[in-house]
């Protein structure tokens, strides 16, 4: 045996503190655990019967979700592989705004996949060329098991069709109730060309008290808080938008003001009020009726707002500022004063109600056919025609808890989504899972017919396709083996006399005991398309991304020493 001859330290490339890292199992094999420990934090809440997680992030607020793009954003992730993951998921959710969980699941578990093959010798370029080849063909087969397509744009019941299940995944048993919501929202916030369709059109309110059936959409612009002025209500009016307080100037420092006299302090509070008095004068004799304004409105402003008969409204947040101003047809406005015709917008109705125990103010323009139903067509200024109506709609949500109301606003969000992708590209899958074991049957007959040692990483592909099943599976509470092996052989089968046979075929989730399979296409259950498209295509580019890394060079953390642990009180202990 031949004897090893130490070799003397090769030249230092870094500075101290460097961690070089490299060969297969400090890299490749670590990065894979990283990630197979990231998917298994949100994969338990994967499809309908996903369990909630419980976050508190780093100032210390509480989220209650099983939404795992929340559940990515509020977690700090610092391994470099997992961050790939977590890049590729929020990638996801910019783009179709659903199948994030998809995105981390499928990578991780392609990744999985991938180590017994490094360890029977072969090179990762070589499994990462078959998952190439395997994704191609993946996506190239997705495109033939589309079932049906959304066609009716301004139809609820289509709607409700496409976000069914979308809902359904987060808020299992409330799909109807939501999904009726989402649907009316979305038809009358749908312009005539649907690939103009916004999302932010479409808003959610949150407010305490009652239950989830006692939500409801709103058209027009809701503001979960009452006017700050004793007039409560405004019909045909000119509105000024203000992004300033109105309210008495402010010096930016602080400043010092020697009196005198007596006589002196009340010409000091005379001139406020006088000038706050003209300011107000000044908008009543514009004829604006409505003033919003960004910031707070002081007490003097309200005692000359509710002289002069004006509504004053505060929209505190600058987001909610803008879609106001998008309603109204108004510019806000940097400094308090008379607006321009130009920067002066328009309401038809301005009115406050009460939902549960809580005052709401809601703005909003009539359509053409409220208008001749009213009557009051001829009290409605000419100059609001310039005005385009907005589409913009509200959705009032109710819900005992705070958790459970933001929940709820998220389906409602993930059914908007979808939405929004459909207008993209309108076909649909089978869902249930039934696309995905369709999709693993076919990339296994691909990897059969495909010469060379790249079959290898296909078939592995193919097999990573059914860790969706397994996952719900388990997540129903039923033996996820034979529950794949129901689905695979659901799929396989080509005999034509039996129900559950083809390429529709999914998980029954109401099975309470025994796994159960389904007709997705029967039962309603469809997926978007493009949504499973982006998600395998991201997911695979991750895991290639992880696959491809043979080195890890980690420099020292910038910053001084440690600041020692602070003492506790020498009484405090034992």
């Amino acid at each position: 045996m031949a004897l090893r001859v130490p070799q003397s330290a090769g030249p230092q490339l870094f500075k101290e503190g460097y961690k070089n890292l490299q060969g297969l199992e400090e890299v490749i094999l670590r990065n894979i655990q990283a990630t197979k420990e990231m998917s298994e934090i949100t994969r338990t809440s994967f499809g309908p019967n996903g369990r909630n997680k419980m976050v508190v992030n780093h100032l210390e607020k509480l989220f209650v979700t099983n939404d795992a793009a929340t559940i990515i954003r509020e977690l700090e992730v610092v391994h470099p592989a997992a961050k790939l993951l977590v890049l590729a998921s929020q990638q996801q959710e910019a783009e179709a705004g659903d199948g994030t969980n998809y995105v981390v699941i499928l990578a991780s578990e392609l990744l999985q996949r991938a180590e017994p093959l490094l360890r029977m010798g072969l090179h990762p370029s070589e499994i990462a060329r078959g998952y190439e080849l395997a994704m191609d063909g993946a996506l190239e087969q997705l495109e033939q098991l589309s079932v049906d397509s959304l066609q009716g744009w301004h139809s609820q019941e289509e709607l409700l069709k496409a976000v069914r299940t979308a809902i359904g995944a987060k808020q299992y048993g409330q799909e109807e109730v939501l999904g009726k919501l989402v649907a009316e929202a979305v038809e009358a916030a749908m312009p005539q060309e649907q690939s103009r369709f916004n999302v932010d059109n479409v808003r959610v309110v949150k407010i305490m008290g009652g239950t989830l059936n006692q939500s409801r959409v709103v058209h027009g612009m809701v503001l979960p808080q009452a006017p700050e002025t004793a007039r409560r209500r405004a019909q045909f009016a000119k509105v000024a938008v203000f992004a300033c307080p109105i309210d008495v100037g402010q010096t930016e420092t602080k400043g010092t003001v020697l009196l005198h006299s007596a006589g002196e302090m009340l010409d000091y509070t005379h001139g406020e009020e006088a000038q706050m008095e003209q300011r107000v004068r000044e908008l009543a004799d514009a004829g604006v009726g409505v003033v919003i304004c960004g910031s707070g409105v002081g007490d003097l402003a309200i005692h000359y707002l509710n002289r002069h008969d004006i509504v004053a409204v505060r929209c505190p947040s600058k987001f909610e500022l803008r879609r106001l101003s998008r309603v109204v047809g108004a510019n806000p406005l940097a400094r308090l004063g008379v607006p321009t015709p130009e920067e002066m917008g328009y309401c038809d109705e301005l009115r406050t109600d009460e939902i549960g125990g809580d005052r709401v103010t809601i703005i909003r323009q009539w359509s053409s056919e409220e208008l001749e139903a009213s009557g009051q067509a001829h009290e409605r200024p000419a100059f609001a025609d310039r005005i385009r109506r907005s589409p913009l709609v509200t959705v009032v949500l109710r819900g005992a808890t705070v958790n459970a109301l933001d929940d709820a606003e998220r389906a409602v969000d993930d059914g908007v989504n979808v939405i929004k992708s459909l207008t993209k590209d309108p076909r649909l899958v089978p869902g249930a899972c039934a696309a995905e074991m369709e999709l693993s049957r076919r990339v296994l007959e691909r990897a059969e017919q495909t010469p060379g040692i790249h079959q290898h990483a296909i078939k592995a592909f193919a097999q990573a396709l059914q860790v969706f099943a397994r996952t719900m599976g388990d997540n129903v509470g039923v033996d996820s083996t034979a529950l794949v092996a129901k689905l695979i052989a659901a799929h396989h089968s080509s005999a034509q006399g039996e129900e559950l046979v083809g390429p529709a075929i999914g998980i029954d989730v109401s099975c309470e005991h025994e796994p159960r399979v389904l007709d997705a296409q029967k039962a309603g259950i469809l997926d978007p398309l493009a949504v499973k498209q982006w998600a395998i295509r991201y997911a695979t580019q991750a895991a290639l991304t992880v696959l491809q890394v043979d080195q890890i060079v980690m420099a020292k953390t910038a910053g001084g020493p440690k600041l020692p642990k602070q003492q506790g009180h020498w009484d405090d202990q034992d």
